[in-house]
């Protein structure tokens, strides 16, 4: 307990499911929480302030300090807001939680352009967004001498990390949130700022089933949690890393990585490549996929 005294959270998308337990857990362990939540539907449509604040008002009932917000943090201004509201509200930030998502599910030939813009929205740019208020703030405060260690951790999937057909806006999106997060972390090291990433799987809104889970279910989103304060502490090392996370097991994803290849003296001729690059085809990819029926998993293997 109290693992996260004196610090101030920021969770995207902590009304429900996983952001919730986020949030709960973190005012367990000592920290002050701002609840954003849009409320929206699983699809992004709609709105319902009662979602974050009724997390907040469970948070100050077991005697924690929280707050709740309901900007949408895919909207500059919005996330503009947010930001400042932790500090204003705190009088700092420490952490923020990137955990806000939809899903707009459709094969690719079928897909529309709204179905994809509206999910790398507030995916992507909801993390680029928030993220980038928390950094300039966090700058301009390293720069004025007040040195503290501040921590970003962005929500990627296993979707994104190995493929799921349906997805191909979803996927793209957390895709690129894991190498935003290696790349941000090594920006933002200089100002303290360690950033990283976690590809959770659990029983959602989204994924289904959330309803009636049960406590003791191996899916419940409440075991991602721990694993998220624990990179949020104040003495964590962990920085630019990238887990996969569901029940009792954390394990580390090692990003895109060069395993074989072809070389030659000068320019290569299409007849040579014909030749020599056929063979990368079957060059196998060990990917280490813990979800059968991914892409690469061991339900094609």
């Amino acid at each position: 307990m109290n693992t996260l005294q004196g610090r101030v959270a920021l969770i995207t998308g902590a009304g429900r499911g996983i952001g919730r337990e986020h949030a709960l857990l973190f005012a367990a362990e000592g920290a002050k929480v701002v609840v954003n939540d849009l409320g929206g539907n699983p699809d992004g449509t709609g709105a319902d302030a009662s979602a974050a604040q009724q997390v907040v008002d469970e948070i100050k009932a077991a005697g924690g300090e929280a707050v709740a917000n309901h900007d949408d943090i895919s909207s500059w201004e919005g996330a503009e807001r947010l930001v400042r509201q932790a500090v204003d509200t705190f009088g700092d930030l420490h952490v923020v939680v990137n955990n806000a998502g939809i899903l707009r599910d459709r094969m690719l030939p079928n897909m529309t352009e709204e179905e994809f813009d509206a999910v790398i929205k507030v995916h992507l740019k909801g993390h680029f967004c928030v993220s980038r208020f928390a950094a300039a703030y966090w700058r301009d405060q390293s720069k004025a001498g007040a040195q503290a260690d501040r921590s970003i951790i962005n929500t990627s999937s296993v979707s994104g990390l190995f493929g799921m057909p349906g997805q191909t806006n979803y996927g793209s999106a957390k895709t690129a949130i894991a190498t935003f997060s290696i790349i941000a972390n090594a920006e933002l090291r200089r100002y303290g700022v360690r950033v990283n990433a976690i590809a959770p799987t659990a029983r959602t809104r989204l994924t289904g089933g959330a309803d009636d889970i049960d406590a003791n279910d191996p899916m419940h989103p409440g075991n991602v949690s721990p694993f998220v304060a624990y990179l949020a502490t104040e003495r964590c090392p962990i920085n630019g890393r990238i887990f996969l996370v569901w029940d009792g097991q954390v394990r580390l994803v090692q990003p895109f990585a060069a395993i074989d290849g072809i070389e030659k003296e000068g320019r290569w001729t299409v007849e040579e490549l014909e030749k020599e690059a056929a063979r990368l085809a079957d060059v196998p990819l060990q990917l280490n996929n813990p979800f059968p029926g991914m892409i690469g998993g061991p339900a094609r293997s």
